[in-house]
């Protein structure tokens, strides 16, 4: 009797503790939380990355400190926040409240390296990208809902088209979700799932078409372009890609001579740069330039470490003393992710900003499969879109970025390793 009972307690489950499979299901879930949160709050966001960290801790391995040391897309983001983090040593006379909001705004990109780690091992990084791609299909329904009936504005934003946060936010969550779904659906047809890509080109379709006739963003108008060059590039070749081409140049044309708002949007630019440049005027064209010329001069004068972390807001406000119009602007985001950084924290800042870009997309460049298409065009998205913006420090934009190269980034790293291992054996039989 006791013999059995010993041997029922040696085959007995081990403890939840212990029990590293279900807290990796657990963490998993939290992040597809996490995304399905992502285009309507920001509350939900922290919640569920704090919640995600917590299930993490009993997964930790000691061999993922190895990985971590071996991967520069893991440790140039904290390398990048350590910057941060001694940064606001030396913002001298810059409240600590400014130096700590900065610095929290640079914090989201330790996730990265731990999403990788994460998702390389539990393999469900799938699970996340369905998760945001259907959660943006909800908030596009509910674009074009207002769009056709404009009695059915819902949400917080009091923008005609997007229900919820705002509309640059919301064109770069379609933009990425529209490419993505691209993607998939040639994933799809490679393994004759005809249906299953149909379904993700007409989901596709509906976010372009919001892009053109909703809402968008002159951010997304120059990133679109972009990324279906790249799509062209990665999936097709030869007559077909040039076919493509041809085809989105028609597409555009019939686009712009459809759609009013599209023209409204692109010509705005050009009449904002007039009065800007005729009378100072606080335009948003205006505002962008005259922001990165007075980045410009700050950078100068702090060349190789820059003011310090938060020390932009102090340094628009003693530039407009005495100021009118669009110089008299005080703004803590200069919308450009470079001389955001460079004003902070130098020339050593701005280089590891491009080194974290550059090596994330090397993870995916050269490399075949969704999750490498997924991580591309996050990647080149982010970098293109910041030439006009400091996405990488929104909230939204950034988070976009840390999930997508996180999560593909993984599983990218998970199929190598197992491309690997299959390949190991018939190399030491061809030896044998």
């Amino acid at each position: 009797m006791t013999a059995n009972v010993s041997d029922l307690s040696a085959h007995a489950s081990p403890s939840i503790w212990r029990n590293t499979a279900a807290w990796t299901k657990a963490a998993d879930i939290a992040v597809v939380l996490l995304a399905i949160s992502l285009p309507w709050s920001t509350s939900l966001v922290a919640i569920f990355a704090v919640v995600w960290l917590l299930l993490l801790i009993p997964t930790a391995q000691r061999r993922d400190v190895a990985n971590f040391l071996s991967r520069p897309a893991c440790w140039v983001p904290v390398l990048f926040f350590a910057l941060a983090a001694a940064g606001t040593f030396w913002a001298a006379d810059i409240p600590w409240a400014s130096r700590l909001h900065s610095l929290g705004q640079v914090a989201k990109l330790l996730a990265i390296p731990v999403f990788i780690l994460h998702f390389e091992k539990s393999g469900r990084g799938l699970w996340v990208l369905v998760g945001f791609v259907a959660s943006c299909a909800v908030v596009m329904l509910l674009s074009w809902a207002m769009f056709i009936d404009p009695r059915l504005m819902v949400g917080s934003s009091g923008i005609s088209g997007v229900p919820v946060k705002n509309t640059i936010a919301q064109a770069q969550e379609f933009t990425l979700c529209a490419f993505g779904a691209l993607g998939a659906a040639m994933y799809a047809l490679s393994r004759d799932m005809k249906r299953t890509a149909l379904v993700l080109g007409v989901l596709a379709t509906g976010f372009v078409a919001n892009l053109v006739f909703v809402s968008n963003s002159r951010t997304a108008l120059i990133c679109v372009p972009i990324l279906f060059v790249m799509f062209v590039a990665m999936f097709f070749s030869g007559r077909m890609a040039f076919a493509l081409v041809v085809a989105a140049i028609i597409a555009g044309v019939l686009a712009w001579n459809t759609s009013s708002y599209l023209r409204s949007r692109v010509e705005s630019a050009l009449t904002e740069y007039q009065a800007y440049r005729a009378s100072n005027a606080a335009t948003s064209a205006g505002q962008r330039l005259e922001f990165w010329r007075k980045s410009l001069k700050f950078f100068e004068a702090a060349p190789v470490l820059g003011h310090g972390t938060g020390s932009t807001k102090m340094l628009f406000e003693r530039d407009a003393v005495g100021q009118t119009g669009v110089s008299a602007e005080v703004i803590a985001n200069p919308h450009n992710q470079t001389l955001n950084v460079a004003v902070q924290w130098g020339a050593i800042g701005a280089i590891l900003l491009y080194v974290m870009w550059i090596v994330h997309l090397r993870m995916f460049i050269g490399r075949e499969g969704l999750f490498a298409w997924i991580g591309l065009a996050a990647v080149a998205q982010n970098f293109f879109s910041s030439l006009l913006n400091s996405h990488l420090f929104d909230f939204t934009e950034g988070w976009i970025y840390v999930l997508a190269v996180g999560a593909a980034g993984g599983m990218v790293l998970r199929d190598r390793r197992e491309a690997g291992a299959v390949l190991q054996p018939s190399v030491h039989a061809g030896q044998a």
